[in-house]
């Protein structure tokens, strides 16, 4: 039975591995501190925060989120250590939107789980203010035994202060590397998914809708997203995501001198379907075949998208366990080899080997079962992405899909866009669809320096701004195939013409808005007019008036393309590229550059909120994306089209005509 705890309340632990589960309503700090019988924190490695997540016994997410799971094997713990302290913390201001203080959000709710999920005790931090970290909860040695007790002590100085009351001599430059931790972390993460279901079946739940990390709560599940006014699909108050996808315009309507339509024509009112039917089991206690669109939502593009969500969540959290389960008999495996080798009769004889041999079958043992454990989980996930891969549309599916082959302009705007797959290194048979919900609420950055892939080839710096430069196409291709037609423009600015290659089906087949910008020029040009464009639409939506643009103003989605930065650019070019990766995702203008930081490096940290700003992709396979739930490395594999392949050229083609006939 769980123990629901008030603030000082303790309860005492009967096992030894836990999970602790946090849930807030706005993207949050996880750490967990190391102290003595006193509670001191003896150094910075007592410490696992974002920084340095894992500690003997303790592993902590690597990113600001509103959940989180944190790892404890007290077990693992030295004899010095007596005490283990969960602190959460908000976000620095340029570490990530969200409120300064508690008091603007909602409680923060702590629970300590056995591995199997059950709860041991529950604590729902309340009476916070204007603080902005706090020790949550504590778990403790009392006589050889441990309990877990609520502590909620706020401090409104945040980590900084809650540090140097912990004890720890260096609190303030902690505190700062763990807010710089959190914030590199923005340039890396993958977007947050839709809850999970709390009864653990495969019939997974829609997206929560409206409420997003900034908005300081969560919505429902299987409620109706409330109207409100939007530019372009994006909400007039910043980024917010929606059933049934992003929201559009109705260019028509500005052409005409009437207001623009800020509703999403595919928006319901009325309760999901349920999805279908699983097929029975093939045999009594074996699990049910898997099926395509096994999850809830409004349509089966939705239940499509929550399932592949609930894929990479089960794959996300089936790995943990094994990892966990291999740290755990590792660390057991050791501590039974030094206890057999600190005795001295077990060194004389045969009998220090038969413990080591022992302890090594043991270790064995373990690590086997559970990897049968993650093998099962892992057939179950391969015969579902068999299944539900083929039944993808197009925006999810990957360029070697069939149904590209039957490819037709669409007339809505889908709710997600595939940019690439994912994998882990214990799974490589599985690939998880990388998607991301529409409109774009950030710029892309398609990182052109990466010289080694993981598969131990090495890519010269030529090669690599050639591959980083297709795969900006390839991505641009996708935004422009899955949009209705006039919705979405592409402008390109290649200041010495050395993306002319890769630019070829974009520039072949007609589908982009102008000729690459080319020169000094024509850096100025595209950049003075994308930058007037962003201030436009911000003063109409401030004024109360987005029908006052300018006659025969476009309104669609709008995507700048940059290649060779910082080559060609001047300083004010620069912090026009700044100011469009801030401000333009709001109003659908949006930035994809194609760039080497290093390269970049001379300009300082003045471009360091530009890097933050954008998610960084790949040209070849990299393990720098972290999930949302355990932050493990996942690989990231972009979206690249088959060799030989005609489908890009033949996909712009449709988009291209589709252009000229909504323009007449």
């Amino acid at each position: 039975m769980t123990a629901e705890l008030v603030r000082g309340q303790n309860h005492p632990l009967s096992q030894s591995r836990l999970e602790i589960r946090i849930s807030a309503g706005t993207p949050i700090v996880a750490v967990a501190a190391l102290g003595d019988e006193d509670g001191r924190i003896h150094g910075v490695e007592w410490v696992a925060h974002p920084g340095a997540p894992t500690q003997p016994g303790l592993e902590v997410s690597r990113q600001a989120a509103a959940d989180h799971r944190l790892a404890v094997d007290l077990d693992a713990m030295t004899d010095a250590v007596h005490r283990v302290s969960v602190l959460l913390a908000l976000p620095a201001p340029d570490g990530g939107p969200g409120p300064a203080r508690f008091g603007a959000v909602a409680a923060p709710f702590v629970a300590v789980t056995g591995l199997d999920g059950d709860e041991v005790a529950s604590y729902t931090i309340t009476g916070l203010e204007a603080e902005s970290a706090v020790v949550a909860l504590e778990l403790y040695r009392r006589q050889g035994a441990w309990k877990v007790r609520a502590v909620g002590q706020g401090y409104a100085g945040g980590l900084a202060d809650l540090l140097t009351d912990q004890g720890l001599a260096r609190a303030a430059q902690l505190a700062g590397s763990i807010h710089e931790a959190v914030a590199r972390g923005l340039a890396r993460s993958v977007q947050a998914p839709p809850p999970r279901p709390s009864d653990g079946d495969r019939s997974r739940q829609a997206a929560a809708p409206a409420l997003g990390p900034d908005q300081g709560g969560t919505a429902p599940q299987g409620a109706p997203a409330p109207a409100q006014p939007t530019y372009g699909g994006q909400p007039a108050g910043g980024p917010q995501p929606a059933y049934g996808g992003a929201g559009g315009t109705d260019p028509s309507a500005a052409t005409g001198g009437g207001p623009v339509d800020y509703s999403h024509p595919g928006r319901r009112t009325s309760a999901p379907p349920p999805p279908p039917p699983a097929a029975p089991p093939t045999r009594p206690g074996q699990p049910a075949q898997p099926v395509a669109g096994d999850a809830t939502g409004w349509s089966m593009e939705e239940r499509l998208y929550n399932q592949v969500w609930g894929m990479f969540e089960d794959l996300a959290r089936t790995t943990a366990a094994y990892r966990s389960a291999v740290d755990f008999a590792e660390s057991r495996m050791d501590k039974e080899l030094e206890q057999a080798l600190s005795d001295p009769r077990s060194r004389i004889g045969g009998q220090g080997d038969a413990a080591r041999e022992a302890a090594r079958a043991r270790h064995s043992q373990l690590v086997g079962q559970a990897r049968d454990v993650l093998d099962r989980d892992l057939a179950q996930l391969v015969a579902e992405a068999e299944v539900v891969e083929p039944a993808l549309p197009a925006a999810f599916a990957r360029w070697d899909n069939p149904v590209w082959h039957a490819y037709r302009v669409p007339m809505e705007i889908p709710m997600a866009l595939r940019l690439g797959d994912l994998r882990l290194p214990e799974a490589e048979r599985i690939r998880i669809p990388m998607l991301l919900r529409l409109p774009l609420e950030r710029g892309l950055w398609i990182d052109s320096g990466r010289t080694d892939s993981l598969d131990g080839s090495f890519t010269d710096s030529h090669d690599m701004r050639r591959l980083a430069m297709e795969t900006a196409v390839a991505h641009a291709a996708r935004l422009l195939a899955v949009y209705p037609a006039g919705e979405f423009t592409v402008h390109v600015i290649d200041p010495a013409g050395s993306g002319a290659q890769a630019l070829a089906p974009l520039t072949q087949t007609g589908v982009l808005a102008a000729p690459p910008a080319q020169g000094a020029a024509g850096v100025t040009e595209v950049l003075g007019r994308l930058t007037q464009r962003v201030d436009l639409v911000q003063m109409a939506l401030r004024g109360g008036a987005p029908d006052a643009l300018p006659p025969g103003f476009d309104t669609s989605q709008q995507m700048l393309i940059v290649n060779d930065f910082p080559h060609g650019f001047d300083d004010r070019a620069v912090n026009q590229l700044r100011y469009l990766a801030d401000e333009g995702p709001s109003v659908g203008v949006h930035l994809m550059m194609v760039a080497d930081r290093e390269e970049s490096a001379g300009y300082g940290p003045l471009l360091d909120p530009l890097w933050r700003s954008l998610l960084r992709l790949t040209a070849v396979a990299d393990d720098h994306l972290a999930d949302p739930w355990v932050g493990h490395a996942w690989t990231y594999e972009p979206p690249l089209v088959p060799p030989g392949s005609q489908v890009l050229h033949q996909v712009l083609t449709q988009v291209a005509a589709a252009r000229r006939t909504w323009n007449r």
